[in-house]
């Protein structure tokens, strides 16, 4: 797959990043609709080791969908996480950086002015990406999840504001590519805000899975997607915050933990269950669940009924969750293009 960039960012980007060597670190960061989260990393031989990280769920889009632009509140507690960000970078002494921004700022009027004003307060550049990078970058973050037995495969990330899906498949090179893409314009936070956060009924429910069946079909009739899922040719692989919950409320677990999630798998019979269990309690109930908290309690019935829409339409039968993506893939680019300089330098 090739990405093309414009030349201005590449040449800022360039001015940012000194030639890596072994043993540097480089930083990844993710502004979404609901989140702002940070990795830092050590490159390995096979990979890279996280040395640092951070998350703080922002809601950078809340009442985007009614007002279409970022509200003052949400821009100032992003900003104020984008601070923390910034000291760690400082402190790290970071060899290479990209930060960007996805479909808040994609979406609002307003979205390149505040990554301006970020700049400005935090000293960090933000780009906002399109959604075709978006799922380019989570491909190369998630691909060591993939099984190569079957050739064919689903990817989606159901994020605050958007909606990812992508049909994956292998080419002859063993590769994995993206054969098509879409990027519905729903997601957890738009969803919450437009049918509730606190008691769903069924009808509301029902509501939010018909919507996204309805944006999917398409997607699927064009692909011949059902066809291969018929065939129990395809895999589905699903990185984003509600699988991550969902697994994590399946294990009991009494606090999230990634190294178990990550991985790990999803029976459809389980995420069924799990969501009928959820969708029972009101957002104090969700609320005291470990591994879902205050801060999503209002969210998690949204992305259930998004993944449950994807579910019906693909029953593929059981997915795998990852809880890695878009940073794992801002970081490993940032590390070829270094391990690429440092070979062309001359000796």
């Amino acid at each position: 797959m090739v990405y093309v960039h414009s030349r201005a960012a590449e040449e800022r980007r360039a001015r940012r990043r000194p030639d890596g060597r072994q043993g540097e670190l480089y930083a990844a960061l993710d502004l979404g609709t609901n989140n702002c989260r940070l990795l830092v990393a050590r490159p390995t031989p096979d990979s890279f080791r996280v040395v640092d990280a951070f998350s703080r769920i922002v809601r950078l889009g809340e009442r985007l969908e009614a007002s279409g632009e970022l509200s003052e509140a949400a821009m100032e507690r992003t900003i104020e996480a984008l601070k923390i960000c910034a000291g760690k970078l400082r402190r790290h002494h970071i060899a290479a950086f990209r930060g960007v921004a996805t479909e808040a700022c994609r979406r609002a009027h307003n979205g390149a002015a505040f990554l301006s004003r970020a700049t400005a307060e935090t000293g960090l550049e933000l780009e906002i990406i399109e959604p075709r990078e978006e799922t380019g970058l989570a491909l190369a973050g998630c691909a060591p999840l993939l099984d190569d037995a079957r050739r064919h495969a689903i990817m989606f990330d159901i994020g605050g504001g958007s909606t990812e899906v992508a049909w994956l498949v292998r080419d002859a090179s063993e590769a994995w590519g993206i054969a098509a893409a879409v990027s519905l314009d729903c997601g957890v936070v738009a969803f919450a805000e437009r049918y509730g956060g606190d008691v769903i009924d069924t009808a509301q429910y029902e509501a939010m899975v018909a919507e996204i069946l309805g944006r999917l079909r398409g997607f699927d009739a064009a692909y011949g997607i059902a066809r291969h899922t018929a065939c129990d040719e395809v895999q589905m692989l699903g990185t984003s915050g509600t699988v991550t919950t969902l697994a994590g409320v399946r294990m009991n677990l009494p606090r999230y933990d990634r190294s178990r999630v990550d991985g790990s798998w999803l029976d459809f019979g389980d995420i069924v269950a799990v969501t009928r269990q959820l969708a029972s309690l009101d957002w104090r109930g969700r609320a005291a669940n470990p591994c879902i908290g205050r801060e999503r309690a209002d969210l998690v019935i949204a992305g259930c009924a998004i993944l449950e829409a994807i579910c019906r339409l693909w029953p593929v039968g059981r997915l795998r969750v990852a809880d890695r993506g878009l940073r794992e893939g801002i970081l490993l680019g940032l590390m070829r293009e270094a391990a690429a300089r440092s070979h062309a330098a001359p000796a």
